[in-house]
């Protein structure tokens, strides 16, 4: 179910972001498969909230960059990254978090980076201990893998989306999280709402990337950087807290 605010796009504003609904639930949040940080598999609840149906592309960012005056990232006249409809790559941490701000102040709606448990949980779309949204066949068979992401990101919402509605998931760009990151976080970590440890160096990533050798990510498949690096193969969703939750 796809859901936006209840606010008109006014001129001058930024476009309202299409948002799904993720319901709350428990999901099983890590696996048995991956490397040590994904260890241990534990229950984890996350209440209901909305993420970004797709990530957040270069004509969406445009608009920012404009109203706000900010400069652009890198690689932003490279033809590999700059069409419209690829996502926004060379983003740092920080400025994804003013992107948010910058929705929130005129959308009257929190917008924020998804936690890592809300990015698992939304990836998974409620296929439950699977490897990958679809199940866990191997990214290998998923359409057109050979041919995709030659050179950069693909255009996004291409491909039909998880059992959310969620767009490009596991693929395409690495997303930010708010989360600082900690390898050995699942072993503290509280069963509800987990939102990271609470200092860190790095900031915790989820999805795959087109530059790696395996284009498309595990669910649960962890990565993390310092959060003022700009990387060709880093771009982000934005989230929002469900309408009436608290």
């Amino acid at each position: 179910m796809v859901t936006q605010p209840r606010i008109a796009d006014q001129p001058g504003t930024p476009p309202l972001p299409e948002l799904v609904l993720v319901p709350a639930g428990w999901f099983l949040m890590g696996s048995t498969q991956g490397q040590d940080n994904e260890r241990p598999v534990h229950r984890v609840w996350v209440d209901a909230f909305q993420l970004g149906a797709r990530q957040v592309t270069n004509a969406e960012y445009e608009r920012f960059m404009t109203a706000i005056g900010v400069s652009a990232p890198p690689f932003w006249s490279d033809p590999h990254f700059n069409h419209p409809e690829q996502p926004v790559v060379g983003v740092s941490w920080f400025e994804a978090i003013r992107y948010c701000e910058w929705l929130s102040a005129n959308h009257g709606a929190r917008y924020r980076l998804p936690t890592e448990a809300e990015w698992e949980r939304a990836a998974r779309g409620d296929v439950e201990d699977k490897l990958y949204p679809w199940g866990d066949s191997p990214p290998q068979s998923r359409p057109d893998y050979d041919k995709r992401w030659n050179t950069g990101p693909e255009p996004v919402a291409r491909y039909a989306p998880n059992d959310f509605g969620l767009y490009d998931t596991c693929e395409n760009v690495h997303e930010w999280c708010a989360d600082w990151y900690s390898p050995d976080y699942y072993s503290v970590s509280p069963a509800r709402n987990p939102k990271g440890p609470e200092t860190g160096t790095r900031r915790s990533s989820r999805g795959g990337s087109w530059r790696h050798h395996i284009k498309i990510a595990r669910c649960s498949a962890r990565s993390s950087i310092p959060p003022e690096f700009q990387y060709a193969d880093y771009g982000f969703r934005v989230a929002c807290d469900a309408v009436g939750s608290r």
